[in-house]
């Protein structure tokens, strides 16, 4: 691939990936807040329990077989029709035992109502199933567009219905056919627009040669959603589903930030990446590059919420919901440095060391449920302050050390690309704090605070010669870009 098709390609992946999931957390924050007003907290802390099986399923059923699928060096329909076949039986099985499990799960958390709960909402895995090769394809081709497309389609029809369940009365029934929905109408959108069939021709022998690279990320994805949802788990058995409810929102609210980001990253990243692999400098290069734009993005978007969140809990999702505000801060800070790490594991990926990604996950996961455990006899909030300091400079100091064994990529080279991005940020939040001390009204501190960081942050950054921020305006000048 040429320099040129390879760099309009990933900015174009980057521009789609950026509006697309832009829109999508819009939109998810909208139906959020109407949401969020309408149901309890319970409401969502009873959802939130659940979480982490679903995702430990969805993983066992992936299998890494998107990122395995991606790496192969052509597109084969036996290796896809094969991840089709294999990952619909393991996921039908999967929601077999969590079917039976239910009433085990109920009497974990002593919540008899989880029993119901938990066999309807375990149906979100097989859609999940479904999708995994169709959605290797459109990560493989890059078509960040087309799925946005449906990805929208799906999350707006699904927005709607929840909604109106929950304006019905239909409490945490509504967080739970909104999801369905979503999954489902997500897979028939796939089937619709992507041209590739699966066969009935099955013959899972193309699985063993992706084996050894995708169980590792399998192994690895699960022990993400274990530590992504540990509190959940710890705060639905020695609290109570309100703990969980404030913990799921601060978190979910970070989440709708930090995904715009991250799934720009994700939708390039790695097919850009291994394209290059065989060429040392360039790929240095390009990772460097996409570590800057990520933190030009990230640093004043997750910083920032941390700064307007008091008001906009307020002000959108109402004052029963203000106990999450310092969980949303405390999150914001892993958000704002989350797209580095997101970016070292890609690069494992890449060159096909997944075992690191691996290992590096198990041994967090451990430090991390240790921590957890020493700590909960503190709270919630001072759990938080060590778990996010663990992740921020433990786990990313260690991924450096590793991609730098790959690479060779200089500590100081990162803090030159990440540090002015840095410092316009927190210096922007101080110029916009000390310009509103006086102000009152939440409203206009609030759209304030916004435009101040906004106006503030550019203008450091363009007077102090950015490239990123001459390129991000270049190509959305371009007429050819859209």
């Amino acid at each position: 691939m040429a320099e040129q098709t390879l760099k309009e390609k990933t900015a174009k992946g980057l521009f789609w990936g950026g509006l697309s999931n832009g829109v999508q957390q819009f939109l998810g924050m909208v139906f959020g807040i109407f949401l969020a007003r309408i149901l309890t907290v319970e409401d969502y802390g009873l959802v939130g329990m659940l979480t982490i099986f679903i995702a430990i399923a969805n993983s066992i059923s992936e299998s890494g077989f998107t990122a395995a699928l991606t790496n192969k060096p052509e597109f084969r329909h036996e290796d896809y029709n094969a991840v089709f076949w294999f990952t619909i039986i393991v996921g039908t099985s999967l929601y077999v035992l969590l079917f039976l499990l239910a009433p085990v799960i109920s009497l974990f958390f002593e919540r008899p109502e989880l029993t119901s709960l938990s066999r309807i909402l375990f149906l979100l895995i097989l859609p999940s199933t479904f999708v995994t090769s169709y959605n290797a394809i459109l990560f493989r081709k890059m078509l960040v567009k087309e799925k946005a497309k449906m990805d929208l389609v799906a999350l707006f029809v699904s927005g709607i219905i929840g909604v109106c369940m929950a304006n019905m009365g239909y409490g945490y029934w509504a967080l739970v056919c909104q999801s369905m929905v979503y999954a489902f109408l997500g897979f028939l959108l796939r089937i619709f627009f992507i041209s590739w069939r699966p066969s009935f021709h099955i013959n899972l022998s193309p699985i063993k040669s992706m084996y050894t690279f995708g169980v590792k990320l399998f192994i690895t994805n699960i022990f993400n959603h274990i530590n992504n949802n540990i509190f959940s788990i710890l705060l639905g058995k020695y609290y109570s589903a309100v703990d969980v409810g404030f913990y799921t929102q601060g978190n979910k609210w970070m989440n709708m930030g930090s995904n715009i980001i991250n799934g720009m990253i994700m939708g390039v990243a790695q097919p850009v990446l291994s394209t290059t692999k065989s060429e040392e400098g360039r790929f240095i290069n390009i990772l460097r590059k996409l570590i800057r734009f990520s933190t030009f993005i990230s640093f004043p978007s997750m910083f920032g919420l941390a700064f307007i969140s008091n008001e906009f809990i307020l002000i959108t999702i109402g004052e029963k919901w203000l106990p999450c505000v310092p969980i949303l801060q405390l999150f914001c800070v892993w958000g704002a440095f989350s797209p580095i790490q997101l970016l070292y594991s890609q690069v494992t990926v890449s060159l096909g060391r997944s075992d690191f990604y691996l290992y590096s996950y198990v041994l967090i996961g451990c430090i991390q449920l240790f921590l957890a455990l020493f700590t909960i006899r503190y709270g919630l909030i001072f759990m938080l302050v060590v778990y996010i300091s663990v992740y921020t400079i433990i786990w990313l100091s260690i991924w450096h050390i590793y991609v730098n064994n790959l690479v060779r990529i200089n500590i100081k080279d990162i803090f030159k690309d990440i540090i002015p991005y840095l410092v316009a940020s927190l210096f922007s939040i101080v110029i916009a704090n000390w310009c509103l001390d006086l102000v009152t009204n939440v409203y206009l501190r609030l759209f304030l605070k916004i435009i101040i960081v906004a106006v503030v942050y550019i203008l450091l950054i363009w007077f102090t010669g950015s490239n990123i921020i001459r390129e991000c305006f270049d190509f959305i000048r371009r007429k050819g870009a859209f």
